[in-house]
């Protein structure tokens, strides 16, 4: 069993922290506890723009609509509510997509608004949502986003128990997955029915630090590139990566991950991440970068990485965390690139299904009424 599910008392090794800046990452990492919590909220985080931006329309994916999320939403907060969530909490969006889907749901569970302000659909949108809803004491958070939004929940709440459900563009951290059963193992966590330290794992991410002491991370990549604009919203180009660190580096992505992982695959359980370099005089390989989109990057040298492990990287240049251009480097400045096993808790849908089976805890329920099932179900009223 890899160290992160192991003995809940089990703290990561001191090679893991060694030589990373900064108190708030010296701190042992403590799992959670194995014993079944109390029951608590689930909280909803739905990122409305999430599978519309401008990569979309220049590659060959299509768009994710707001109905489509709102459907997704239902069908998640009904498995939600029959695995025994109590409360559920949500936050306004522009396009109200949250409180379309939760006004006339044939569910028991509570849906509670928690009035944030005006949203201005910009990141600190998500932002607020994930801090109110940790301070509310939600026992797991189900996102519909991308690696982007994701990323955003991880560094509001770095050791948030989450249920990550795909609806981004090149998405390699989100689930794709039926949200039924998303929000079911969602459920069970937040309900109190099975303990977080039997169904999830802590993520990797890329944790990097410039020379100032500014902090960012990357849920699965983190990239360093030349002649590049910050805030560009464009697919990242390959012929203007030169280092890339990779939390993950999974062959069957899209994105830069598969710069690594047609080289040196490395998974989520996997206890080590993939440094890729990049430039002239390096061998040609053809990955997807986009959905539909095939590009070639010139590859000078592909390694494991430990973790902990430091990479520098030495401007000028662009800093890109999961393909958000987010720093700009000026000529001599440094940043140092480390992957760690700290980020959130990811709950693991099949795993904590074949739990609840195993415990029979669909087992002897109640009847469900439908508006439209016309009669009387199974030993019901």
């Amino acid at each position: 069993m890899p160290h992160h599910l192991a003995d809940p008392e089990l703290r990561l090794p001191p090679e893991v922290r060694a030589g990373v800046h900064g108190a708030e990452y010296d701190t042992p990492l403590l799992l959670p506890s194995a014993a079944v919590q109390a029951p608590r909220p689930l909280g909803l985080i739905v990122n409305p723009l999430s599978g519309r931006d401008v990569r979309r329309l220049l590659g060959r994916a299509g768009n994710d609509t707001p109905d489509a999320k709102r459907n997704q939403l239902e069908r998640a907060a009904i498995g939600a509510a029959m695995a025994g969530v109590e409360r559920i909490l949500w936050t306004p969006d522009v396009f109200r997509i949250a409180e379309h889907a939760l006004e006339y749901l044939p569910i028991d569970a509570t849906c509670e608004r928690l009035d944030l302000g005006r949203p201005e659909t910009r990141p600190a949108d998500t932002l607020r949502s994930v801090e109110a809803m940790r301070a509310a004491g939600c026992g797991a958070l189900l996102v519909l986003g991308g690696d982007g939004t994701n990323r955003l929940v991880a560094t509001a709440w770095p050791d948030a128990p989450i249920v990550p459900l795909s609806t981004g563009t090149n998405n390699v951290f989100p689930a794709l997955v039926e949200p039924t059963l998303a929000g079911a193992a969602a459920g069970l966590v937040a309900a109190g029915r099975l303990a977080l330290a039997e169904v999830a794992e802590r993520a990797k991410v890329v944790r990097i630090r410039c020379a100032d002491g500014a902090a960012s991370l990357a849920l699965v990549d983190a990239g360093f590139l030349v002649d590049d604009t910050l805030g560009s919203l464009l697919a990242l180009d390959p012929a203007k990566l030169r280092t890339l660190v990779l939390a993950r580096a999974e062959p069957a992505s899209v994105g830069l991950s598969p710069l690594g992982g047609l080289l040196e695959p490395c998974g989520r359980a996997d206890d080590f991440g993939v440094e890729v370099l990049c430039g002239a005089g390096g061998r040609a390989l053809l990955a997807p970068i986009s959905p539909g989109v095939y590009r070639t990057a010139l590859v000078t040298q592909t390694r494991r990485l430990a973790l902990g492990e430091g990479v520098e990287v030495k401007g000028p240049g662009v800093l890109a965390c999961d393909g958000d251009r987010e720093r700009m480097l000026a000529p001599g400045e440094r940043a140092e690139l480390r992957v760690l096993r700290d980020g959130p808790w990811v709950i693991d849908v099949p795993r904590a299904l074949a739990l609840a089976a195993a415990r029979g805890l669909y087992q002897d329920r109640p009847h469900v009424h439908e508006p439209d099932d016309g009669g009387d179900g199974p030993g019901c009223c």
